[in-house]
C-alpha cells in the first residue's frame, strides 16, 4: 500500500467516471509531493555534507563517516520504529530511555546472569517489545494520550534503567570480550554491523508499512481513525500490535549502543527520543498521522547525525549543539503544518 493522506480507497476495477478520475489524480498528486518532500530532505543532506567538509578537513575523513553511520544506526533504528507509532498519529517519548533499559536488560542477562550473548540479545530486544505492549495498550485500552502516556514510560524505564543497574555501568569485556564486534565488527568489509543491522531493519520497516496489513491498518488509523473503525478493523488491537512492533526497534537499539559502548550505561538514552523524532518528522512523516515513508525516515536520521557531528567537528560549544537540535526540530513541526494546511 502506498502512503496517502487521502480518506478514499480507489477500486482498480472501478468505472472510469470523474469521481474515480479526480481521485485518481489527487493519488498522483499526494505521490508527486512525497517525492518532493524527499529529495528536498535528500538534497539538505548534501548541502550538510558540502557545508561541514568545507568548514573542516576532518569532516570526510573515514574515522568520521564511520562514525557518523555508527551514531545513525541508533538514532535510524529509534527512529524506524517511532515512524510507525507517528503515522497512526500517536507519539512515543520513551524510546530514548526505553532504549537505555533495553541495554541494561541485555546486559544483566549477560554478565549477571550468564547467560549465551544470543539470549541477551533477545532479552534485549524482548524488553522493547513490552514496553511497547505497554504503551499501546494504555493508549488503546485505557485511553491515555499518547503523549502522557509514553511520558509516563519514559520517567518508569529510566528509573528501571537506574534500579537494575544499581546506578553502574554493566560491562561486557569480562564475560563477552566479543559482544562489541556485535556493532564495531565487519561482516562485510568496510561496513560496521551496527549500519548493516540498520539497513536489514530499513528494509523490514520498509516491506511491513507497505505491503503488510499491519502497515495498511497503519496508515487507516492515522488518516481517520473513526473511519478505519466503522469499517470494522479492531484499532485497538492494532494499536497495540503497532506499538509493540515499534518496540522491537526500540530493543535492537539498545543492543546496538550496548555493543557499541561495550557496556550498558544506565544514564545514557534521554533525549535521544527527541533526536529520533526530528528525523521522522524531518523525513516527512506528518505528526499529524497518515503519511510516512521509511526512506524519507533513513535519510532524516542521516540529517540528524551529520549536523550532530558537524557541529562538533567544528568544536561547537555543547550548549549550542542542544540550541542547534531544538532549532531543527522546531523548523520540522512548522514545515509539517504548512504541508498540512496546503493539502500536502
Amino acid at each position: 500500500m502506498t502512503e496517502t493522506t487521502s480518506n478514499k480507497n480507489v477500486s482498480p476495477g472501478a468505472p472510469d467516471d470523474g469521481e474515480g478520475q479526480g481521485a485518481s489524480v489527487f493519488a498522483w498528486g499526494a505521490f508527486a509531493r512525497k517525492q518532493v518532500q524527499q529529495s528536498l530532505a535528500f538534497g539538505t543532506l548534501i548541502v550538510l555534507f558540502i557545508f561541514f567538509s568545507l568548514a573542516s578537513p576532518n569532516f570526510l575523513s573515514w574515522s568520521n563517516i564511520s562514525g557518523v553511520l555508527l551514531s545513525t544506526a541508533v538514532i535510524g533504528i529509534l527512529a524506524l520504529g517511532t515512524t510507525f507509532v507517528i503515522v497512526t498519529g500517536g507519539i512515543d517519548l520513551s524510546i530514548g530511555t526505553g532504549m537505555t533499559l533495553s541495554a541494561v536488560m541485555t546486559g544483566l542477562l549477560i554478565v549477571n546472569f550468564g547467560l549465551p550473548v544470543w539470549a541477551g540479545v533477545a532479552g534485549g530486544v524482548a524488553t522493547g517489545v513490552v514496553i511497547g505492549f505497554v504503551n499501546g495498550f494504555n493508549v488503546a485500552f485505557l485511553g491515555l494520550p499518547p503523549f502522557i502516556a509514553t511520558l509516563a514510560m519514559m520517567m518508569i524505564a529510566q528509573g528501571l534503567s537506574l534500579i537494575l543497574s544499581g546506578v553502574k555501568p554493566i560491562y561486557f569485556s569480562t564475560v563477552a570480550p566479543d559482544f562489541n564486534q556485535l556493532a564495531i565488527g565487519s561482516v562485510i568489509p568496510g561496513l560496521p554491523n551496527a549500519v548493516l543491522i540498520t539497513i536489514i531493519l530499513a528494509i523490514l520497516g520498509a516491506f511491513v508499512l507497505s505491503k503488510t496489513a499491519l502497515g495498511r491498518y497503519t496508515f487507516a488509523i492515522g488518516s481517520n481513525e473513526e473511519a478505519a473503525r466503522l469499517s470494522g478493523v479492531n484499532t485497538r488491537r492494532w494499536k497495540v500490535m503497532i506499538y509493540s512492533f515499534s518496540g522491537i526497534f526500540t530493543g535492537f537499539a539498545g543492543v546496538v549502543i550496548a555493543a557499541r559502548l561495550d557496556s550498558a550505561q544506565p544514564q545514557i538514552g534521554m533525549g535521544y527520543e527527541l533526536q529520533a523524532i526530528a528525523a521522522v518528522i524531518i523525513g516527512g512523516t506528518s505528526l499529524l498521522g497518515g503519511r510516512g515513508s521509511i526512506v524519507g525516515t533513513v535519510i532524516g536520521a542521516l540529517i540528524m547525525s551529520v549536523l550532530i557531528n558537524g557541529l562538533r567537528i567544528m568544536s561547537i560549544q555543547t550548549e549550542w549543539q542542544t540550541v542547534v537540535v531544538g532549532a531543527v526540530i522546531l523548523f520540522a513541526v512548522y514545515a509539517d503544518n504548512l504541508r498540512h494546511k496546503q493539502g500536502g
